[in-house]
């Protein structure tokens, strides 16, 4: 056997779909075998595996192995001649393992060889090519000297920017994203150290390649996405702890004592300092928004207040406690109902900060009215007040948008012009799974890859003419079939327009999700079914508001309604149990769920969408389509429904 490829698999199911799909066409002509190892997702990535890879060689782990073991495992049943470590958020051209394997077997004396890596905008990832991480050179790394001379001999020598990524080299390090190797190094110089849980066990095994006499070559006659750019990363608290830790153990393992105490200096400094860095700027971007509010609305309603204190009443008619308590309550009602009715949530939404006022708003005047009358203060100050917190909120957003702040930046649905290529049959599925998708776009036309006779409908040209198509139409996003083109063309015409302002997006064949964007970890990387409307922060937010407010509802009416419950004695367990968090009152029916896949994780319920048709006798496929549709459309009027015409029910043993 020549090849074995192994994907090590967690929780990027979608993205190890069309790896694998990338990967079959690939090995077409090549006698290979597929490994994945999967450290125990909670995704259905092996649901999805068994379904539709079912000659994929699977080992199941019960935990997170992480990356090194996982490899290992795979790696010690393998029989290919050669071993290709490949990302699972990677795709392969159709002849990038022809090309690889050509240029190893001519060449006895390479012992790692990685490729042109390009990101999910189709832009060079530097990380294709590295340098051995030194002391000098993690300290450029570390200090951002690396960033601000990416193409300088002296300080650009961890990503070898100074080398052309066009050009075969030489190269110190290559990438776990992509890393072929053969067999017999493996067995002369071992397999990945295990000590490496995430990061450094790359660099591990190439700077062991090297020491063996062997060398690692950067091949960039074969280009492959990968979706993950490191950028993604760097904010992540994780990443800097686990990632500079590993630096360490790398320095630990090869470089002399006197270097590994400056490295170790250099390498907890550098900890401690990112780690900071980024708590602080995330603390900072949590909280800017809402301190900014506070200060709009005080300032505000300040103003507003002695305004009216000195034109409409005398000089002391309001106490000296109104400003210090009374004004910070009125404020605090409606922050409270901005964040339930999701203003904090990104992106920042002027509608969600308008809706949560007005429901403070409520609040505040259902308040006033139980006030004793010494209490009660002027309530035009109020609704003024309302006025001025919607105008400053929705101001304040707006502007911070105009600035072009991510977490403003909104591209609505009316402004998606997107373009599908591909041929008309598949082009249309994927338009309708866009439309299917809660962020339907504005704009679809078809593209196909070749003119046709045939006038069909939504068809607005040809891949030749893609250039004309993009200003004619002003399209901002291109969506590629791979089911009818080569990854290869795919990735030319990312590389065409990376520089342009365009997103490009995949979609597999069949599937149910298109892939894209530069980091698999965010949000619009994927247009899916919308099947997760309960995930959403508002929605999680209502439901789990909804368990506790009807628990404690229950706990004090419980005297008097326990006599109208079937099971009294589980009743009080359930009660408790969704209480503190550990069921919901509403949940997925067991029966069915266990069939559905597809539907989003939530905790187990005493109550099921079918009571709500307590009187119907329901079949399983009926209460599974009810399952979807509370999943896809959650809205807590529904869990109110259910609750009422379940009462009895509420005692039930699940």
């Amino acid at each position: 056997m020549k090849l074995s490829v192994i994907i090590v698999n967690y929780n990027v199911e979608f993205f190890l779909e069309q790896c694998l799909l990338s990967v079959e066409k690939a090995l077409k002509k090549i006698d290979a075998e597929v490994w994945v190892v999967d450290n125990n997702s909670v995704d259905y990535s092996v649901a999805m595996l068994q379904r539709k890879f079912p000659k994929v060689k699977l080992i199941l782990n019960p935990k997170n192995l992480g990356f090194s073991v996982a490899n290992n495992q795979a790696i010690k049943q393998a029989q290919g001649d050669y071993i290709l470590l490949l990302n699972p958020d990677t795709i392969v051209e159709e002849d990038t393992f022809d090309k690889v394997i050509a240029f190893m077997d001519t060449h006895p004396k390479v012992g790692g060889l990685g490729v042109k890596m390009l990101d999910g905008k189709g832009n060079f990832l530097p990380e294709s090519k590295r340098g051995l991480p030194s002391p000098l050179v993690a300290f450029f790394k570390i200090f951002g000297l690396s960033a601000l001379f990416p193409k300088s001999k002296l300080f650009g020598r961890y990503y070898l920017g100074f080398l052309d990524h066009e050009s075969i080299h030489e190269v110190d390090v290559l990438t776990g994203a992509f890393m072929l190797i053969p067999k017999r190094v493996l067995n002369e110089i071992g397999l990945l150290d295990e000590q490496f849980f995430m990061y450094g066990e790359d660099i591990d095994l190439s700077y062991r390649i090297t020491k063996s006499g062997y060398k690692n070559i950067y091949f960039p006659e074969t280009n492959i996405i990968h979706f993950k750019g490191e950028s993604t990363k760097k904010s992540s608290i994780n990443y800097v702890f686990v990632f500079y830790k590993a630096m360490l153990i790398f320095a630990q393992k090869h470089f002399s004592s006197r270097w590994v105490n400056l490295f170790k200096f250099c390498i907890n400094f550098a900890i401690y300092f990112r780690a900071s860095t980024a708590i602080l700027s995330r603390f900072i971007k949590r909280i800017y928004l809402p301190i900014l509010d506070i200060a709009l609305l005080y300032g505000g309603i300040y103003f507003i207040q002695d305004f009216w204190e000195k034109t409409y009443l005398r000089a002391d008619a309001y106490p000296w406690y109104y400003e210090l308590y009374i004004l910070p309550f009125y404020i605090f009602v409606w922050m409270l109902s901005a964040l339930f009715n999701g203003a904090y949530d990104k992106p920042y939404r002027v509608a969600n900060s308008v809706k949560g006022i007005g429901f403070g708003t409520i609040a505040i005047l259902i308040i006033y009215a139980l006030l004793p009358e010494y209490l009660r203060f002027s309530r035009m100050i109020i609704l003024f007040s309302t006025v001025w917190a919607m105008f400053a909120s929705s101001f304040l957003r707006l502007f911070l948008r105009t600035l072009k702040i991510n977490d403003f930046e909104q591209i609505k649905s009316s402004d998606k012009r997107i373009a599908i290529i591909g041929e008309y049959k598949e082009a249309q599925r994927v338009a309708e799974l866009l439309r299917s998708s809660s962020f339907s776009p504005g704009f679809i036309g078809l593209v196909e890859l070749e003119a046709n006779t045939k006038i069909e409908d939504g068809v607005i040209g040809t891949l030749d003419n893609l250039d004309e198509l993009l200003v004619i139409y002003k399209l901002n996003e291109l969506v590629f079939c791979s089911d009818c083109m080569e990854a290869s063309e795919i990735i030319r015409q990312m590389a065409r327009f990376n520089k342009s302002k365009l997103a490009f997006k995949i979609a597999p064949n069949k599937s149910t999700a298109v892939i894209g964007s530069q980091s698999i970890l965010q949000a619009e990387n994927l247009y899916m079914i919308d099947i997760d409307g309960i995930l959403k922060p508002n929605n999680k937010r209502a439901k789990r508001l909804f368990d506790v407010f009807i628990s404690i509802l229950l706990l004090f009416l419980s005297p008097f309604i326990c006599w109208f419950i079937k099971e009294k004695g589980s009743f009080y367990r359930n009660l408790f149990q969704v209480l503190f968090g550990f069921k919901s009152w509403i949940g997925y029916d067991p029966i069915t769920f266990a069939e559905q896949d597809k539907l989003p994780t939530i905790k187990s319920g005493i109550l099921f969408p079918k009571d709500a048709f307590p009187d119907k006798a329901l079949s399983n496929a009926i209460s599974a389509k009810l399952n979807l549709m509370y999943a896809q459309d959650y809205k807590m009027l529904n869990d109110w429904q259910i609750v009422y015409k379940a009462f009895t029910e509420l005692g039930r043993k699940n």
